[in-house]
């Protein structure tokens, strides 16, 4: 048996913040209590102590895999610093959000979804990672063999999440296609010829595979096991779609509208972390910020920058004090591990394993001193 007691800490309860101590055993947390310290400790010295963080849906590992438009980066380093970097931001479990979007003349746009699996998996088997990886295939449904691609990488490896995405140029994130087009060829080093064609393309796809290849993946997920979430709805129209194919997390909703029929539906909204405390988003679409004092926010995603998860759990009660800190924690940590199934973290509770970190203030920012993960110092 092996024990550590955490002492002068502000505890980040579920409900509460208290100034107190939390005892590990084995890995898992079996006490929390406030008043004299039970017995010998490490003393945070009046540090936050926050569950772990609960990331689902990042794709910054990509840019490890491709760090500049046309350079390719080896998967396994890619994936290891990766790692280093989701480990430092206080996330201890993070779905991978890797691109199922086949597409030949969209190199940059394609994802790498079977490498980037078959890394992390040597990557896990070298026992080198700091945080836990779980798989989230991001399938573009308007594209030809999107659902056999997946389902190919299902049968290899540990598939936990699936959203089913649709960028087609002139709905959901991109509401016109030059809008498209610019993020792109900014995005990738796309020319304004390959460009055309690549538009031309997606139109012609959506019309033939769209609809066929959503029934197709949602059919797999459920037949597995795997939790589904919608992208970019706008609409009532995409909801309906969503609520009729069981789907459990709504991510990024570029309406307000569409989040308050996903909320309603008991759909958990998910939103950017970035769009939080960057004061809106990047492509002009619905702002955390204002779903979160509409009560329409369950689950904050860090997305492209790791480190503003944390940010955005103690930017959130300072733009908005009725939303006290640790209802912003939930939303990074109890909430998302609620809807991808994971009911053994995301608390500082008795039974829940001992993912944790360690929070100082440098100002207004949150900086990580330590991490945990089933107890074990990991950074």
């Amino acid at each position: 048996m092996t024990e550590t007691v955490f002492a002068n800490a502000r505890l980040v309860l579920p409900d509460a913040v208290v100034a107190g101590h939390l005892v590990v055993r084995d890995g898992a947390i079996v006490e929390t209590g406030t008043g004299a310290t039970p017995r010998a400790a490490e003393d945070l010295g009046g540090d936050y102590l926050l569950p772990g963080l609960v990331e689902l849906h990042t794709d910054h590992v990509e840019g490890h895999l491709v760090p500049r438009p046309k350079v390719r980066w080896n998967p396994v380093a890619a994936v290891l610093a990766h790692d280093a970097q989701i480990a430092a931001s206080g996330i201890t479990t993070v779905f991978d959000s890797l691109r199922v979007w086949p597409d030949k003349r969209a190199v940059g746009m394609d994802g790498d979804a079977a490498s980037l699996a078959e890394a992390l998996d040597a990557a896990k088997a070298t026992g080198a990672l700091r945080a836990e990886h779980l798989i989230h295939l991001r399938c573009e449904v308007a594209t030809d063999t999107v659902a056999e691609d997946a389902e190919a990488i299902m049968a290899r490896h540990d598939v936990r999440l699936v959203s089913l995405m649709d960028h087609t140029p002139g709905q959901r994130q991109f509401t016109s296609v030059e809008q498209f087009r610019a993020y792109y060829m900014k995005k990738s080093g796309i020319t304004a010829p390959e460009m055309d064609v690549i538009v031309a393309t997606r139109l012609d796809f959506h019309a033939r595979y769209a609809r066929a290849n959503r029934a197709r993946l949602v059919a797999m997920a459920h037949q597995r096991g795997i939790v589904l979430a919608s992208h970019d709805d706008a609409t009532d129209i995409h909801v309906a779609e969503a609520i009729g194919d069981g789907v459990s997390i709504a991510e990024f909703p570029t309406t307000e509208a569409a989040a308050r029929l996903s909320h309603a539906a008991g759909i958990r909204v998910l939103m950017g972390a970035p769009n939080l405390v960057r004061g809106g988003s990047h492509t002009g679409n619905a702002a955390a910020e204002a779903l979160a004092g509409a009560g329409l926010l369950d689950i904050l995603s860090s997305d492209y920058v790791p480190s503003s998860l944390l940010w955005a759990a103690f930017d959130l009660p300072r733009r908005n004090p009725a939303i006290p800190l640790p209802e912003s924690v939930r939303m990074v940590s109890l909430n998302p591990a609620e809807a991808a199934g994971l009911t053994d973290r995301g608390a500082l509770m008795p039974g829940r394993r001992a993912d944790l970190i360690q929070v100082a203030l440098a100002g207004d920012l949150p900086v990580v001193k330590a991490v945990w993960r089933a107890g074990r110092r990991v950074a």
